[in-house]
């Protein structure tokens, strides 16, 4: 077994292994004991760091009407009545509530959509969340407690690789 015993107010600190003791010279305190130790900063989680594009956030409590483009995360927390567009990522918090509609790469509600949604890889719903109308998606994954109301229909891979060939060729242009 070995551990070490700080020293206090210039006693030697103490070092035994194996029930055998040593004295050494006194361990030196950087700081005063008051003082506390200052903590590296915590690396950033891992969804932090995959979300470092261009996020938008409406909290709780906030009302949005109107189009969002180019955003890589929509993240819904209050109110919104918007058109989406260009946008990778659409997570509805529970407390959020989507009206509108939107075409995206990925889904994850917890709270409310309404309307048209068109998810071009996976779409998950979890429990207590609720989606309404028109919905296209690649993937679905559904909590037990979830909702969906509506026009439900699979986008298949082959129209899909040539949605995302056309759009390439676009860009390129």
């Amino acid at each position: 077994m070995l551990f070490k015993q700080n020293a206090q107010s210039g006693q030697p600190a103490t070092t035994a292994t194996g029930g055998a003791s040593a004295v050494n010279k006194p361990l030196s305190s950087p700081m005063p004991p008051s003082v506390p130790a200052a903590r590296p900063p915590a690396a950033p989680a891992v969804s932090e760091t995959v979300d470092a594009g261009k996020r938008l956030i409406v909290g709780q409590g906030i009302q949005m009407k109107g189009e969002i483009t180019a955003c890589d995360r929509l993240v819904v927390e209050g109110q919104v009545e918007v058109t989406l567009k260009a946008t990778r990522m659409l997570e509805i918090k529970p407390t959020g509530h989507f009206t509108g509609s939107c075409e995206v790469e990925e889904a994850d509600v917890s709270g409310v959509y309404d309307g048209n949604l068109t998810v071009r890889g996976r779409l998950i719903v979890h429990a207590g969340g609720r989606v309404t109308g028109d919905i296209s998606y690649g993937e679905i994954e559904l909590e037990r407690g979830a909702q969906i109301t509506g026009k439900l229909s699979v986008r298949d891979r082959a129209s899909q690789a040539s949605t995302e060939r056309s759009d390439a060729r676009r860009n390129a242009a």
